[in-house]
This record gives structure tokens, C-alpha cells and sequence, in this order.
């Protein structure tokens, strides 16, 4: 298969447009089934009636991982807001509306988020024994009915397309509590814009009659799971000042 140039690239993953399907090629120090977990999570939203793209073959290329999935002509809600700053509630209404979708759904045989974010709290150098136990046990504490979870849910990861929005990077997706994930969500807007994190809380506490602290009580778990991923663009010491917020001396 003729790749060409790649269209984008991501941490864990190189995107290219060939044949007019998105094939997406995993880097080779991931686990060797990265991109079958990965496909499944999102060949379930896809069957639950999401707007998602298709699988259409999970393979290998040049010895690496690969999916092949449905192309979707159109351009992320993120670059949009970039382009109309001004519209930002607009966009951010759009996608509310989504995730309220998506979390409507019960999910059956996905992986538990609870077990996901008690295994990367457990994994973070980071943080030290007190600072994890008091984690592990605010983690067990909580009580909640699983719904459909997408765990990296933002405007970048939403494409306007034709006739609809449709919703992609499905590889942090659980079966988990709401609140977990409306709190992911604030907490990567808040890395970039305070500004836009507190209108996309309030619009979704506004539609869904869920309360602002409701949200918080996630704080300290969800920015411990963040600091297990690494990632170069977000300040781990903001994600250590949120944990000590809540964690008691």
C-alpha cells in the first residue's frame, strides 16, 4: 500500500489519506495489541449508532500496527474555532450535544474506567505512596451507573462534515462515570484557556442538570491519570498543584 506524506501525526500514531481512507500506522514501541483494542472501542461506538468512522482492517504495515478506516471529508470543530474565535459557544453547543449523546449510552463489555485510572495512578513516578493510596481509595469510593465514556473528548477530536458531526480517536474510550470524563474534557481545555473550559462546563451542566462540584470531585483522580501519559504539551506540575488541592498534607 502507497502511503505518501502523512497528513498528521499524534503520540502514539502516524495518520495517513490513501485511497481515500484514513490509515492510521501505530509507532513500534506500543504493545502488540494496541491497535486491535483500539479498533474494537471504536467498532463499538460505530455499532451503537454514533456518528464514528468505519473499520474496515486492522493489519500490519512495513512490520507496523495499522488501522484502515472510513475517510471524513470535512474539518475539525477545533480548527474552526481557531478560524472564528468568536463563535466559541456555538462550536462548544455542537459538541456538548454530542458528548451528551454519547454518554447517554450504556456500554456492554468495555474496558472499565475504573480499572484503566487505578492502573495509571499506580504507574505515575510522580507521585508518592501517600499521594497514590489517598487516590486509589477517592477512586473506589465513588459510586456511579456506567455509561459510554470517550476520555478524549474535544473539539479537535469532533469533524463537521457534510451532514453531520462525526466523532474520532476512540483509544481512551471506557464504560465509566460522566462526571470522569466532563472533568477530562475541562481539564485539556483548561490547559490551553481557562476561558473556554468554564463555558464548556457551564453548557454542560447546563443541559444536563449535573452540578459544577459533582464534576470537581474528579479532579484529583483524572489529573493523576493524566501524568501517567506524558504527554510533552501539558505541564505536569499543573497536574501535581491540582492532586495537592485535594490531597491532605
Amino acid at each position: 500500500m502507497f502511503l505518501g506524506n502523512p497528513i498528521a501525526k499524534g503520540n502514539t500514531a502516524i495518520i495517513y489519506l490513501s485511497d481515500n481512507k484514513i490509515v492510521k500506522v501505530f509507532n513500534g514501541f506500543l504493545p502488540d495489541t494496541e491497535s486491535i483494542n483500539e479498533a474494537n472501542k471504536q467498532r463499538y461506538a460505530y455499532l451503537s449508532g454514533l456518528p464514528v468512522p468505519e473499520i474496515f482492517d486492522v493489519t500490519k504495515i512495513n512490520g507496523k500496527q495499522a488501522i484502515i478506516m472510513e475517510y471524513v471529508k470535512g474539518e475539525t470543530l477545533g480548527d474552526l474555532f481557531i478560524k472564528h474565535k468568536e463563535q466559541a459557544e456555538h462550536y462548544l453547543n455542537i459538541s456538548v450535544a454530542m458528548q451528551l449523546d454519547i454518554h447517554s449510552i450504556i456500554p456492554d463489555g468495555l474496558e472499565p474506567m475504573h480499572d484503566k485510572l487505578y492502573r495509571q495512578i499506580e504507574s505515575v513516578n510522580e507521585l508518592d505512596k501517600r499521594q497514590k493510596s489517598y487516590l486509589l481509595k477517592k477512586l473506589e469510593s465513588f459510586t456511579y451507573e456506567d455509561r459510554l465514556c470517550h476520555g478524549d473528548f474535544h473539539l479537535f477530536n469532533l469533524i463537521l462534515s457534510e451532514n453531520q458531526v462525526v466523532v474520532i480517536d476512540w483509544v481512551d474510550s471506557s464504560a465509566g462515570d460522566i462526571r470522569a470524563d466532563i472533568y477530562r474534557t475541562y481539564l485539556l481545555y483548561s490547559q490551553f484557556s481557562s476561558e473556554l473550559a468554564e463555558m464548556y462546563l457551564r453548557l454542560y451542566c447546563e443541559k444536563s442538570g449535573i452540578l459544577r462540584s459533582e464534576v470537581f470531585q474528579w479532579a484529583p483522580i483524572i489529573a493523576g491519570g493524566r501524568l501517567s501519559e506524558g504527554v510533552s504539551s501539558e505541564n505536569s506540575e499543573r497536574l501535581i498543584e491540582i492532586i495537592n488541592r485535594y490531597c491532605p498534607l
